[in-house]
Formats: structure tokens, sequence, C-alpha cells
């Protein structure tokens, strides 16, 4: 007789938001748009930004002692670190290294993770196996982004959009198997590079005054051509890994997609067939954080009771790349 799968469970969360808001109203001052219009085509009342000098790595150190305050773990025992990030504090080192150094975490090591708003999702997965390999036992996974150091902040089309945040949850085995992340599924596809990048800052485009005078280091993307993908991308995932699954509507809990446009969150769980009740938004409240959404999203469910062990829970994002996937969790105990 085989032994029982190794899976990795979430046993503890934690998050940040920093305490600058930025409302709809504050955006009509310097944007041609109204509080109205981006409520209509979004979804979003406001985001949270940094403050000067603040930063991801900030916000990270942050989220994971919020996880500590509720959670007895020691900082020796965190194995690994996974920060997903597209906003990292600088190129090198890492931010990975600069949240451990941070929290005294002097037996962890770590790294980051690029796939911009799938970031958290691709830790996830990542993650996952390195407790599936028997060799870690604590493996934190960030999402978290600072959105608001890549905006050009006179682009309506992105402006906005996005907000600041982090999100981490901690893994640890479950040896019978029977919580978890049960299974996933994840994709890239280059061509997606034309529609959503920042060209400035890595080696095809190296900082020069001409570079930044020209906003060669906001974000660009092409609205329309984001939205048709993200829309199809999310929707299709979603629903194969439920299928995958033998998962129906009625046996899924809650469903925790990437939050860049109610829109889109109501076409993937359409697809899926859920009711208003299982599916978590708060895109309202914090707008577009990248890597973020998710992790913010878990937190919140979890602080407002909305899962038991037991639960069928779904994942699903969507971002540049493009990057995109689902992850299905058979929730289990969390604080």
């Amino acid at each position: 007789m085989s032994s029982p799968r190794r899976t990795a469970t979430i046993t503890a969360v934690g998050k940040y938001l920093p305490e600058k808001v930025v409302t709809n109203a504050e955006l009509e001052e310097s944007l041609d748009t109204t509080d109205e219009w981006i409520r209509s085509r979004t979804g979003i009342h406001q985001r949270h930004m940094v403050s000067n000098g603040e930063t991801t790595s900030d916000m990270t150190v942050a989220a994971i002692r919020n996880l500590m305050e509720k959670y007895p773990l020691d900082v020796d025992k965190i194995d690994c670190i996974i920060v997903g990030t597209v906003t990292p504090d600088m190129l090198f080192p890492s931010t990975a290294a600069i949240v451990q150094q941070k929290l005294g975490a002097s037996n962890a090591w770590g790294f980051d993770l690029s796939a911009a708003c799938s970031g958290f999702l691709f830790g996830l997965d990542t993650g996952t196996r390195f407790i599936e390999s028997g060799r870690y036992e604590k493996v934190l996974v960030v999402g978290a982004d600072a959105m608001s150091a890549v905006i050009d902040p006179s682009d309506r089309s992105t402006a906005i959009l996005f907000g600041d945040g982090a999100g981490v949850v901690l893994l640890e085995p479950c040896e019978d198997g029977s919580e978890g992340i049960m299974d996933s599924l994840l994709r890239i596809d280059g061509s997606g590079g034309d529609y959503l990048y920042m060209i400035g800052g890595g080696s095809r485009q190296p900082a020069t005054a001409e570079s930044v005078a020209k906003g060669d280091h906001f974000l660009r993307q092409d609205g329309r051509a984001v939205y048709k993908a993200a829309v199809k991308g999310m929707a299709d995932i979603s629903a194969a890994i439920a299928q995958r699954n033998g998962l129906k509507a009625e046996n899924i809990r809650l469903f925790i997609p990437h939050q860049a446009n109610q829109r889109i969150i109501d076409a993937s769980a359409e697809r899926l067939g859920l009711a208003a009740e299982q599916v978590l938004s708060n895109v309202a409240m914090y707008a577009n954080t990248t890597a973020g959404t998710i992790p913010l999203g878990i937190c919140d469910a979890v602080e407002d009771k909305l899962l038991q062990p037991g639960d069928n829970v779904l994942l699903a994002a969507f971002g540049a790349g493009f990057t995109w996937g689902g992850i299905y969790i058979k929730w289990g105990h969390t604080v």
C-alpha cells in the first residue's frame, strides 16, 4: 500500500495595506475622469498607496508580522521566502533577501518571482512543490506590489486601476494529504508582452535621461486587448481546473479571482455558474494590487470567516506576459 500523499496547506495568513487612501473623487482633480465613470467600468471606488520612502519590502515585512501576530511562527524556523512582485525594491538584491534581513530570518533562503498579476499564484505552486518534496516545512509565499511606483499619474487608462498592498500565506505540510493545495494549472504566452509591459529599466532599455523623459519606466497597456485576453484566460482556466477535479458550482465554497476589474470577475464567475456569495471581490476598496490581490483576498476571507475546513476554494489570475493560472485548494485549519 502506498503512503499518503504529503500536501502543502495554508496554516496562517497576513496582510498589509498602506495608510494612504486615494479615492476616485481625488483622481477627478488631476485626470479627465469621474467617480461614476471609474465605478461603472471597473468597480473600483478607492485604492491604497505607499507613502514616500515606503517600499515593497516594507509592505511585505508588515504583512508577515501581521501573520505572526496571529500564529506562533518562529522566524528561525522559516525555510524559504518567495516574493511575487513586479515592483521590487531594486533589481538586486532581491526583495526576498531584503525581507529576510529585516525579519532576522537567519535560516531562510528565498527569491523574487516575476509573473505580474499571476505572481502569487505561481509562487504558491512553487512553494507547494518545496513542501511536497519533504525537504521544507515552513514556506512563506508573498504577493506584494507598490504599483504607484510604476504608474504614470497622468495616464487615465492606468492611473485609475492600480493600488498598493501585500498579502502572505504560510505553507506547512499535511502528511495525510487531506487538505491543502490539491491541483494547479499554470500558463504563459509571451505574445502578450506587446499589450502590457514596462520597457524601461532592464537590459533592453537601461535608464537614461531620455528614457525617463519619454516615460519608459511607467507601465503601459493596451486596455482593450488585455481585457479581452483576461476575460477568456481567467474564465477558461477556472472552468478547466474545476472540471479536472470534478467540482460543480454547488461544491465550490469560494472563488477568489485576481482583482483587476469587476467585469472580469463577473465573467469568470458566470462561466463557473457561481452565485455572488461564492465569489470574493474586494476590488472596490483595494483596486488592482497586482501580485497582492489574491493573498489579500485570502486574508479577507479568513478574517470574515467565510471558510471552514473541508471547503473547496478556487484561485485564478491573469497578468502581463501573458501569465495566467488556477489553483484548487481543499481548505484546512487556518489562523
